[in-house]
């Protein structure tokens, strides 16, 4: 394997058979789980809107969760290249999913909402900057075919 390619492997397995498999639309269930070696189950499902569980994760928040841990994780990286400190993070992401009328459907936009803090206020106006530097080295951002957007901003400073 060349030193430049990564592979990632994961077993899905469809745990909705109710007794009559799929001979219905309302027959089975939509629940399964997510594994990979070492890691623990994840339990997902369809969302709600697809009879899915709404107690389980389902594929369209896990993409947008994969948008944002990736931009968080490349946005981390920037500051450290750029001499920024972060002292803290948070992101809460939106997307957009459109089903059309054939039943088929797509995200047409997600839009992340990080907000930082840092360690030195003189730097504030360079670390927002820095979103956009690390937009570009996410490999998820760069992999999908919808826009994702980015709205940051910064966190109030408390006492702990």
């Amino acid at each position: 394997m060349a030193l430049n390619q990564h592979h990632f492997e994961i077993n899905v397995v469809w745990t909705g058979n109710k007794g009559s498999g799929t001979s219905t639309y309302r027959a089975y269930g939509r629940d399964h789980t997510v594994a990979a070696v070492g890691l623990p189950v994840l339990l997902g499902s369809a969302d709600r809107t697809f009879h899915g569980d709404r107690d389980r994760w389902n594929p369209e928040q896990l993409l947008i969760t994969a948008l944002t841990q990736c931009h968080m994780l490349s946005y981390l990286h920037v500051a450290v290249m750029h001499g920024v400190v972060i002292t803290r993070y948070e992101d809460t992401a939106t997307g957009t999913l459109v089903v059309n009328p054939d039943g088929s459907g797509q995200f047409s936009e997600v839009t992340l909402h990080p907000k930082i803090q840092v360690a030195d206020p003189a730097t504030e106006e360079l670390a927002l900057s820095l979103h956009a530097e690390a937009a570009t080295k996410c490999f998820i951002a760069r992999s999908v075919n919808f826009p994702v957007h980015h709205e940051p901003g910064l966190l109030a400073i408390t006492e702990d």
